[in-house]
């Protein structure tokens, strides 16, 4: 006799009209770490299928829902639905399901997902439902595998398998921003660079080369090496070049001979991936130098009127994005893309990620403004009501 299977969990069911800290904490509550959308994806889908005003397409668990109103222009709204893995509570508890501390202008939703990057989709799905005229088409796009490894990135396959999916005149990601502009974003490098000696007891060195001895110059070299900064689109990108690991040696008796030191290059999106990449070998001419990952950047496109128009629907001056962020798979496909996002970018992927509620309400207005021309009804709040925050991506 065969034992039949264990039933699944419930489906997950989302209310796209409930108020957008429900919303949130309901977004969260599905959990969805990376390799894990398809309850929250089905959930998506099923929500805005419901839409009459808008066509649902899927692949895999990226959910794709648009417009079709013959506007002058068409823009892309674009989040992930997975998280990081789960963290504690101060407790020791999981940081799942939600919680909320504050009230009115001071309250805030804690858990997993909250700031990275379901705050920007609980947006992203309320307006989705809501706006059923906007005065541009839009394309909403909730994707799947954004934490980990880039072969598997969600967008990365839409982008790949239906790059009309994702046309458009302009492109808003949802990433964490505290609820401002950061346009673009910087490109990163990964290399190692090797070093090899000779092998011998390290009771008598002086028959060996320390390899590990050798990376010495090398060291003084990035220690003391400048980045830099660099204007692009009328942002200031800050750069880096630093040593992120180093390793060598075999026993603690041998004197090792080989050592690899690994270095991480963030730049300005005015160099390609291989413009950084020349660079940085002429920087370590004579060295043995490896690549062994790389993305391009973005350049932040504000003076396209679309995103001109982003930028003065928040009556903020942008800053330009840091980190690399899938702003980049947009550039790559010739559509210009910002970051714009509830949360502190500085608290994601950490125990205590939270997104204030008053970053919702200001998203959601700058987006509906943006979408419409019209305030939104929310409870926006002004640049000074809000901490500065770090601009970081991945």
């Amino acid at each position: 006799m065969t034992t039949p299977a264990a039933p699944g969990p419930e489906p997950a069911v989302l209310d796209l009209a409930a108020d957008l800290p429900d919303l949130l904490q309901a977004v969260c509550d599905v959990e969805s770490v990376s390799g894990a959308e398809t309850r929250l994806a089905d959930a998506v889908e099923a929500a805005l299928g419901a839409c009459d005003h808008l066509e649902v397409l899927r692949d895999g668990d990226a959910v794709v829902a648009r417009t079709h109103l013959g506007r002058a222009s068409r823009v892309v709204v674009a989040g992930h639905l997975d998280t990081v893995p789960l963290g504690r509570r101060p407790d020791g508890s999981p940081n799942l399901p939600t919680w909320r501390t504050g009230a009115g202008a001071d309250e805030v939703v804690h858990g997993r997902g909250t700031c990275d990057m379901k705050g920007g989709v609980a947006v992203a799905l309320s307006l989705a439902a809501a706006l059923e005229a906007p005065t541009r088409d839009v394309t909403w796009v909730f994707y799947d595998h954004e934490e980990v490894d880039a072969a598997l990135n969600g967008l990365g396959r839409l982008v790949e398998r239906h790059p009309d999916w994702l046309a458009g005149d302009v492109a808003v990601l949802g990433e964490p921003t505290s609820a401002a502009v950061e346009g673009g974003c910087n490109g990163t490098l990964r290399v190692e660079v090797v070093l090899t000696g000779v092998s011998a007891h390290s009771a008598r060195p002086w028959r060996g080369v320390n390899a590990v001895h050798a990376a010495a110059p090398l060291l003084a070299l990035l220690a003391a090496h400048d980045a830099g900064e660099r204007e692009v689109d009328g942002l200031v990108f800050r750069q880096s070049l630093q040593v992120v690991g180093i390793s060598g040696g075999t026993a603690g008796n041998v004197v090792p001979d080989r050592c690899v030191v690994t270095i991480n290059h963030r730049f300005a999106p005015d160099r390609t991936l291989a413009q950084a990449e020349a660079d940085l070998r002429a920087l370590l001419a004579g060295y043995e130098v490896h690549r062994t990952d790389g993305a391009e950047g973005a350049r932040p496109g504000l003076d396209r009127p679309a995103a001109a128009d982003v930028v003065a629907a928040t009556g903020e001056e942008p800053r330009a994005k840091l980190g690399w962020t899938d702003v980049a798979r947009f550039s790559a496909l010739g559509v210009p893309a910002v970051n714009l996002g509830p949360g502190d970018p500085l608290l994601a992927h950490a125990d205590a990620e939270r997104c204030p509620v008053a970053d919702l309400h200001r998203c959601a207005e700058v987006l509906r403004t943006w979408l419409t021309g019209e305030p939104g009804v929310g409870a926006p709040s002004s640049a000074a009501d809000r901490a500065p925050s770090g601009s970081i991506g991945a």
